[in-house]
């Protein structure tokens, strides 16, 4: 069992002749994604050869869908074509999109999110600026390395793309349900609280790692949701603890004002509901780790 990303998954790529989509079509392909085609309305009808596997262009997502069955949409193009491209995935109404661009420019989210809000919200968007979603054995859309971890019971859900990674290879032994890199820009699409749902009413997930950053009040609107809606055990880390406040770290969403978006804040507001809050990555994996051990 997985959210959102399943072995059953059709899965086309936007962006698919270009130098990142290429090389990241050819990984998901050898991590066993099943890729049924892309879109690129210049080379509409060509053929793309990934080391044996022909996959078909198709000139808009709609058509890729009409031909393939497609169900899922990850989408490699460069930030100023971002919004028209999820815009299109939104009009075709696929399930899924995973945009992985960076530097998209916040307007440009605002705008697309708005849209897929007013559209009924028929496509799911994860990201921008974010790794993807995998779940390990099954699918892999994104640019989430495939070979770091295995399948198991634990849910994980992270803002920062380098932590989903490291989390995944310190639990590799017990493995994971599904791994969803939300991105850490001040707009994204997938919010914890909707991979916390997800998780929380799949039954082959038992516990979930949640993984936040400094700026904005993510995780203490997380924090709420939990305390009245998660019944399996959580544990969460904040990346930021050594940020000084007013300064943008990493992440465009990663600022602090005041008080409001410290790392302090955030555990405090997790703890308050019971989630164990570790003080770096390894120390995280190793509270999951007693969780899943029965200690």
């Amino acid at each position: 069992m997985a959210i959102w990303l399943t072995k059953d998954s059709k899965v086309i790529v936007q962006g698919m002749t270009g130098s990142e989509g290429s090389k990241h079509t050819r990984r998901m392909l050898a991590a066993g994604t099943n890729v049924v085609g892309g879109v690129n309305p210049r080379k509409a009808g060509q053929k793309v050869d990934f080391d044996g596997t022909e996959l078909p262009v198709f000139a808009s997502v709609a058509d890729a869908m009409a031909e393939t069955g497609a169900d899922v949409t990850v989408i490699f193009v460069p930030p100023q074509f971002t919004k028209a491209a999820v815009v299109e995935a939104i009009d075709a109404a696929i399930p899924l999109a995973v945009v992985i661009t960076e530097g998209v420019p916040v307007h440009d989210t605002a705008a697309f999110w708005a849209y897929n809000l007013a559209q009924g919200e028929r496509t799911r968007i994860i990201g921008p600026n974010c790794p993807g979603i995998a779940s390990p054995g099954a699918s892999n859309a994104g640019i989430i390395p495939a070979d770091i971890t295995g399948t198991g019971r634990i849910g994980l859900v992270s803002k920062s793309g380098t932590l989903t990674y490291q989390m995944m290879y310190e639990l590799r032994d017990i493995g994971f349900s599904t791994c969803v890199g939300i991105g850490g820009d001040p707009i994204i699409g997938t919010t914890h609280i909707d991979a916390l749902k997800a998780f929380e009413a799949d039954p082959e997930t038992d516990a979930i790692v949640m993984i936040g950053e400094i700026g904005g009040d993510a995780e203490e609107r997380a924090a709420e949701f939990i305390k009245g809606n998660v019944t399996k055990p959580v544990v969460g880390y904040i990346a930021g603890f050594t940020a000084p406040p007013g300064k943008t770290m990493g992440h465009a969403g990663a600022i602090i004002s005041g008080s409001a978006g410290t790392a302090e804040a955030k555990q405090a507001a997790l703890e308050a509901v019971g989630v164990k809050v570790g003080k770096t990555p390894t120390e995280t994996a190793k509270l999951m780790r007693e969780i899943m051990s029965g200690n």
